[in-house]
């Protein structure tokens, strides 16, 4: 198994795309990027710990690609967009691709670069950093689209 950690706004309609896309095996809500340990949803949400609220994929690489997961995290959100993802405002909702390892980040800017022409003339705003730690979020947080049949999640 490998991992994969992306940042596409609300990472309750994030978790639960990657939940149903084809070779992950587990996505889970958290919180990455940020500069305290163990941070809470009401921290995150102040704006001022760093965290973006991320989403932590474990995939079979006999199933699917690290390609494919990336390309599924540009269809699943607006990546042109600044700090925000719909109505959800603030760094805590910026889109980031948080790589494991330097094939991860090669794969990453290859396809950042390969997709830039389709949002002209917007830019892509997500960036690409190197993981550091997942913090794991709050139970209630975690397959919330589940907990929630019907509900409108997010912007996704």
């Amino acid at each position: 198994m490998e991992r994969a950690t992306f940042a596409a706004g609300c990472f309750w309609g994030v978790e639960d795309a990657f939940r149903r896309t084809p070779g992950v095996v587990e996505a889970v809500s958290g919180y990455a990027g940020g500069h305290i340990a163990h941070p809470s949803y009401e921290q995150v949400c102040g704006g001022n710990t760093g965290h973006a609220e991320s989403v932590e994929v474990t995939f079979d690489p006999s199933k699917t690609t690290y390609e494919a997961l990336v390309r599924r995290f540009f269809e699943i959100h607006d990546p042109t967009q600044l700090n925000r993802q719909g109505p959800d405002v603030g760094a805590q909702y910026r889109s980031v691709i948080f790589y494991h390892s330097p094939e991860q980040q090669e794969i990453a800017e290859r396809v950042k670069k390969e997709l830039a022409p389709q949002y002209l003339p917007k830019t892509i705003a997500t960036s690409i950093e190197p993981a550091k730690e997942f913090w794991r979020a709050e139970e209630y947080h975690q397959r919330y689209a589940e907990k929630h049949p019907g509900r409108v999640v997010c912007h996704i």
